[in-house]
């Protein structure tokens, strides 16, 4: 329905997006990128961490994961959750010094753009912008994917293991999860920061509860906890790979379970003071998952069955039901794995949220079929992109179907959001160092004269990255069934994309477009010194 239908409706909503003196400045150093402010600002830098804080949600995310780092053993679990996540950090410190800088909800692609050499920008910006887009979808898919066999593993968990789903029912349950994720993500807007605030206390609630009740659990039942050495220095391999790689492999659990604080980056346009929220939101999500994940996890390795082939091989179809249940008994299990999946529904919520608003922002600068008519933000749904999170929908129900022929191509749901995502943060970091540095003007978050070094570390990591993801996880030589499909997948994504741009898109994608007047003089009161030619750069790359 056109909002021009309503007009008392559109009054009402335009004195509501008013903005405030906290977001006049938020708005002209985003009128000097190019932009004019069509979000509306609502969300605090407590808000902007929960919504990466709530995408992490770090023991339902380690449910998801345990099945990369099982297979090494507690020292797998524990010290490569530990390693990663520092690198991880890194990477967070690096992107934080760009979206101080230059916050915008397509900030990847924006700054690749902004960055590389004349002839390498606009097909860069157009593949990081893809590439951040798909990845993303695969998040939503891979989060709804598990929650589905969560919500599954309940059901068997009550049946005492007597029952286990169909592929047909598991993707039916994954169909009613991405509707049910698409209606909130578009008619919640106005409660969502609130919702964001609930999910920093019910995480950090769970992990408490999970850390006291896990060893409290196992001894109240007459088990015993394993010793210290167990946790801390014990290898098991149950891969076919030498034991070295076998622990570099655990490393993907913690990839795909901290990937996800870009989408700090996608809600600058909704951020408060965004220069300072979206750094700090960065670096407080990866930090404190670095931590907490470190606690929970060492607690795991005390609490389970030391022979780890029984909790991989679980007949609940999912090992973290089977820590609990060893722990806990199945009501405490599956009181458990119950909040479990409520933390993964918000999870999938969250991201659903921010993927929304990097496509957004790609349709914006019209790099994404049919973006005129998904770029439109409706004033009459609480200035929400609800175009844009209906076609987030259908395009994850179409992949979702990978989940209907084995748990090989399943899995390559997690690895298109590890792989996309890893080059889509690594590109505007190398851009930066190889052609941008004289370009570059720190804002309010600056790492100094160690951001350099930084950066660098941080690319190398992120390249060690996507090469890991590329790795079956069973070892070589896989059967069809146990193939790593992430090379098929990204790759059809990365060349596809390219092929489109060369035969088609560089005729009309030239980089970001303006959506401020050409003319309109900017007075910013924010202290953050944006770089002097952002506005040129805007102006080299205006469309018709």
């Amino acid at each position: 329905m056109d909002d021009s239908r309503d007009s008392a409706h559109d009054a009402e909503a335009a004195v509501s997006n008013v903005p405030s003196a906290s977001d006049t400045g938020d708005s002209a150093l985003l009128a000097k990128m190019g932009y004019k402010q069509e979000l509306r600002r609502q969300y605090s830098t407590p808000q902007v961490f929960a919504i990466a804080f709530s995408i992490m949600g770090l023991v339902p995310s380690i449910a998801s994961t345990i099945a990369f780092s099982l297979p090494a053993g507690p020292v797998g679990m524990v010290w490569g959750w530990f390693t990663a996540s520092i690198f991880i950090f890194i990477v967070g410190l690096a992107m934080s010094d760009l979206a101080s800088a230059m916050p915008t909800a397509g900030g990847l692609y924006w700054w690749t753009h902004y960055f590389a050499g004349p002839k390498y920008k606009s097909p860069l910006s157009f593949l990081i912008g893809y590439s951040n887009t798909l990845g993303l979808i695969g998040g939503i898919c891979s989060v709804d994917y598990t929650l589905a066999l969560m919500i599954i593993s309940c059901v068997s968990i009550a049946r005492d293991g007597a029952w286990s789903a169909s592929r047909g029912e598991i993707y039916a349950m994954y169909v009613a999860l991405i509707l049910i994720h698409g209606f909130s993500g578009s008619f919640m807007g106005r409660i969502m920061p609130k919702i964001q605030t609930f999910c920093i206390y019910i995480n950090i609630a769970l992990v408490i509860a999970t850390v006291i009740a896990l060893p409290v659990g196992k001894v109240t039942r007459g088990g015993s906890l394993n010793s210290g050495n167990y946790v801390f220095r014990h290898i098991d391999n149950e891969t076919t790979w030498p034991t070295g790689w076998a622990f570099m492999l655990s490393w993907l659990a913690p990839i795909w379970s901290i990937g996800s604080f870009d989408s700090c980056v996608h809600m600058s346009e909704e951020a408060m003071h965004a220069a300072k929220a979206v750094p700090l939101g960065i670096m407080f999500s990866a930090g404190s998952a670095c931590v907490l994940g470190l606690l929970v996890l060492s607690v795991m390795a005390a609490t389970m069955n030391p022979d780890v082939s029984q909790t991989i091989n679980t007949q609940f179809g999912q090992p973290m039901a089977q820590i609990y249940y060893d722990a806990l008994g199945k009501e405490g299990a599956l009181g458990f794995m119950i909040v479990l999946c409520i933390i993964q529904y918000l999870i999938g919520l969250s991201l659903i949220v921010a993927a929304s608003r990097q496509a957004w922002a790609f349709s914006r600068d019209g790099a994404l079929p049919f973006s005129t008519f998904f770029r439109h933000v409706s004033k009459r749904i609480q200035y929400q992109p609800v175009r844009m999170v209906c076609g987030l929908v259908i395009v994850c129900l179409v992949l979702g179907l990978l989940c209907l022929i084995n748990n090989a191509a399943a899995n390559a749901l997690f690895s298109l959001f590890v792989a996309s995502n890893y080059l889509s943060w690594g590109t505007p970091i190398f851009c930066r160092l190889v052609w941008g540095q004289d370009r570059f003007r720190p804002g309010e978050f600056y790492t100094g004269r160690y951001s350099k070094p930084i950066a660098w570390v941080a690319v190398v990591y992120l390249v060690f990255g996507v090469v890991l993801s590329m790795f079956p996880s069973g070892g070589p030589d896989p059967a069809p069934s146990d193939m790593n499909y992430t090379i098929v997948i990204n790759g059809f994504v990365w060349i596809g994309c390219m092929i489109y741009y060369f035969i088609f898109a560089r005729h009309w994608y030239t980089g970001p477009k303006m959506t401020v007047d050409e003319g309109q003089s900017i007075d910013s009161d924010n202290t953050v010194p944006a770089p002097v030619d952002l506005q040129q750069t805007s102006n080299d790359h205006k469309q018709e």
